[in-house]
């Protein structure tokens, strides 16, 4: 094993660093729980057991200290952001800048070294200990440390002023006054002058001597420091301290009925999780429900149950809905890596209160997250999304139905055509369109049953699918429009997507059927309307074999200018557009 300089290092780092995980997780039980607790017993057991592998490989252990990490050779094995939960800042902030560990430690001294951090990082501001004077107490045989002297670094101590001394109130009243005057005097001569003689004290004023005044005083960057202690000290997260207390005994108190208990519990906190909506809490608990189900021992097959099915009470309608609108809601709205993490751990039973709250969310930064895991729940349960298509809420079939073309869902495509028989028109245009995407031969043949639809969007988006995928089997019922009288009734927008279709699929055989529309009005023959016939040059145009230029040739000179421009264009093999049915002169 080597490090990064290419020396040869007696053991992994990541064996270090689950050392300061191991022993991090024991300081923390001797913060919250007394010796007798079984908690406490164990994560000190573990402690322990964790140095003899160690001591195998190397006869002592050099950690280096820095502000916000610990470096074992050179390589960080042990950091955390905040300083007040940081073992490395406890040591750093009282100049400790280097700690050895030797065996044996773990036998006699360990426990006393978690007392010591607890100690320290609890002193206040008017307690006469530090960190030093901890170490020294104890008298540590198999902890070495290296500290820096903190005082000279900062260019020397500094004498404080006549008014600042404070004569301890044991002393006999004759000594302290000698003590006091022999300051004064001793004061300006420190400076190079000359004493001067006090002024005589005027009744009524108020002096520094009348006060029992401390020997030091803090200077402002050591106030700004105790402020943002304090601050950071109330801005604790109590709740995420008592869940994390929670799993502690879950993982390591191995008794049934306590493990029961403590599931009830986390099932019972979650609702009240999402009402608070302090949504880090419950994407903590979810977490921490995975990774109990794989550190614990000894968990019986109901309680590790338990623990995977506490996403799918975050799954339930009743539940999901009242996230989804305690997010929509809120005032102030999580980060989105954080919203991230709670939806990863939905399961495909959301899919239906997903749907129905799509349309529902008005802020952007909840409706992309909803989206990305609609998206992701979709396509690992399409059993789901085929079963949210027979909803009776509207609005879960639209969400289902678009989102099934956005996937190209295969396995949705005999939905989608069921889908087509919708009493909403609106769904059944998003049919049409989710078929189109998915344009599988089965999907444009599904289209079929939309060219007879009662809504005229539904039977244009069919119709122009249809056409452009060349469904043959279509042929028929496209033949029956253009062939009969019903095309007479529609607009001509829809009249020409069922022309051009019909001329891409018939082919040579509808050249005298279009001729007879194009070319109508002979003898005791009623003619078509410019617009049919323009329409009939246009499939004429599609079809382009010689019989069907000959029968476009014949119409070229047509006194009407629309027939006439569409022949025009149908023999350029232009496709047809709206502006060329335009009035002459537009």
């Amino acid at each position: 094993m080597t490090d990064g300089a290419g020396t040869d290092l007696a053991l992994p780092p990541v064996q270090v660093e689950e050392l300061l995980h191991i022993l991090g997780k024991a300081l923390r039980a001797h913060q919250l729980y007394l010796p007798n607790n079984p908690v406490y017993q164990k994560a000190i057991e573990n402690l322990r057991a964790i140095f003899p592998p160690i001591w195998e490989a190397t006869d002592d252990l050099v950690l280096d200290v820095a502000e916000g990490d610990l470096q074992w050779e050179g390589n960080v094995v042990y950091s955390v952001a905040s300083r007040s939960e940081s073992i490395a800042w406890v040591f750093f902030k009282d100049g400790v800048r280097s700690i050895t560990l030797l065996p044996g430690v773990e036998r006699d001294e360990i426990v006393g070294l978690l007392d010591v951090v607890h100690k320290a990082r609890n002193l206040q501001a008017e307690d006469n200990d530090d960190l030093l004077t901890l170490l020294w107490e104890k008298d540590f045989q198999h902890i070495r440390y290296v500290f820096a002297d903190l005082t000279s670094e900062g260019g020397g101590m500094v004498l404080p002023s006549p008014d600042e001394i404070r004569v301890p109130a044991t002393m006999p009243g004759s000594v302290a006054g000698a003590v006091a005057a022999e300051v004064r005097e001793a004061a300006p001569l420190q400076q190079g002058g000359a004493a001067e003689p006090e002024a005589p004290q005027r009744s009524g004023i108020v002096r520094a001597d009348d006060f029992d005044t401390t020997l030091y005083f803090l200077d402002d960057k050591e106030i700004e420091y105790i402020r943002a202690a304090v601050q950071q000290e109330y801005a604790q997260d109590l709740r995420r301290n008592v869940l994390a207390m929670l799993f502690d005994v879950l993982e390591l108190q191995a008794f049934p009925t306590v493990r029961a208990e403590l599931i009830s519990i986390l099932e019972s906190f979650l609702p009240y999780l999402l009402g608070a909506a302090d949504f880090m809490s419950v994407g903590y608990v979810l977490r921490e429900a995975k990774a109990i189900n794989v550190r614990a021992r000894e968990l019986l097959p109901e309680h590790r149950k338990a623990l995977e099915d506490l996403p799918v009470r975050l799954s339930q309608e009743q539940t999901l809905a009242q996230l989804l609108q305690s997010l929509d809601e809120a005032s102030v709205h999580p980060a989105a890596e954080e919203l991230g993490d709670l939806f990863s751990e939905l399961r495909g039973e959301a899919l239906p209160t997903l749907f129905a709250w799509q349309p529902k969310l008005s802020n952007a930064r909840v409706r992309d997250v909803v989206e990305a895991s609609v998206a992701r729940l979709a396509a690992a349960n399409v059993p789901m999304v085929v079963g949210a298509m027979q909803s009776a809420d509207a609005s879960v079939v639209a969400e289902a139905v678009k989102l099934s073309g956005k996937l190209r869902l295969q396995a949705a495509v005999a939905a989608l055509g069921q889908a087509l028989a919708h009493v909403e028109p609106a769904i059944r245009v998003a049919a049409v369109q989710s078929l189109a995407e998915i344009a599988s031969p089965a999907a444009v043949q599904a289209l079929e049953r939309g060219l007879e639809d009662a809504d005229r969007e539904v039977r244009l988006a069919s119709i122009r699918v249809i056409g452009a995928h060349k469904s043959r089997s279509a042929l028929t019922k496209i033949a029956e429009v253009v062939q009969g009288r019903s095309v007479r009734e529609r607009d001509l927008t829809e009249k020409m997507a069922f022309f051009e279709a019909y001329g891409s699929l018939v082919g040579e055989t509808g050249v005298a059927g279009l001729d007879g529309i194009l070319n109508s009005g002979g003898f005791l023959k009623r003619k078509e309307d410019p617009q049919t016939r323009a329409c009939a040059a246009m499939a004429l145009g599609k079809i382009g074999t010689p019989s069907a230029r000959q029968s476009l040739e014949k119409a070229a000179s047509d006194k009407e200018a629309l027939v006439r421009n569409a022949v025009s264009r149908a023999l350029r093999g232009e496709r047809a557009t709206q502006s060329m049915f335009a009035p002459p002169g537009v």
